[in-house]
């Protein structure tokens, strides 16, 4: 139901909005690769040629290859261990414009992020923080002041999501708020 590409909108120093694509693990070798850990499913995003944004300035990538479900990657310009080192912990992004169309009935997770929940038993349950992978699925980090409420992001549950609107219907199962929301 949902699509793990491109995990979140952050925006750059322009004020253009991004999208996280991928981040920095570790530098690799001596001759300016790093381990990439990929937020976006697509892997032409970090093919040689590929233009992303990291702290704020466009990189673009010389060599890659896969490596541990990830990838090692060298950008231009950075062509020994000392340099990879500074790029530890970088986000890749790419301009928000570059994220093709999500197929009918999924979204990417910067598209959830940020929307409103409102239950069709319990109303208004408050804002999705984040989307997280527990294992066992997808679950909305709804936030509504101090608590906090996981949702299952499963077809049963899920009326309608309107990306315009930023909102989320749900018809959640009864109890389940009361059950399951905490105080963070």
């Amino acid at each position: 139901m949902s699509s793990r590409s491109s995990k979140k909108t952050t925006s750059r120093t322009t004020s253009e909005e991004t999208v996280e694509v991928g981040r920095v693990l570790r530098p690799h070798g001596i001759r300016g690769e790093v381990v990439v850990e990929p937020y976006s499913e697509l892997p032409e995003r970090f093919e040689p040629g590929s233009e992303l944004w990291l702290a704020g300035r466009s990189v673009a990538v010389a060599t890659a290859r896969p490596h541990r479900g990830g990838f090692l990657i060298r950008f231009e310009g950075v062509a020994d261990r000392d340099a990879a080192e500074t790029l530890r912990g970088g986000i890749l992004e790419i301009p928000r414009n570059a994220v093709p169309e999500a197929p009918e009935e999924t979204w990417y997770y910067f598209e959830l992020e940020g929307c409103r929940c409102h239950d069709r038993r319990d109303g208004d349950l408050g804002v999705v923080a984040d989307v997280v992978e527990d294992g066992g699925g997808v679950l909305l980090d709804v936030r509504d002041g101090e608590r906090r409420l996981l949702v299952p992001f499963v077809r049963e549950y899920v009326r309608r999501v309107d990306r315009e609107a930023r909102r989320i219907e749900l018809d959640l199962p009864e109890g389940l708020v009361e059950t399951c929301a905490s105080r963070s």
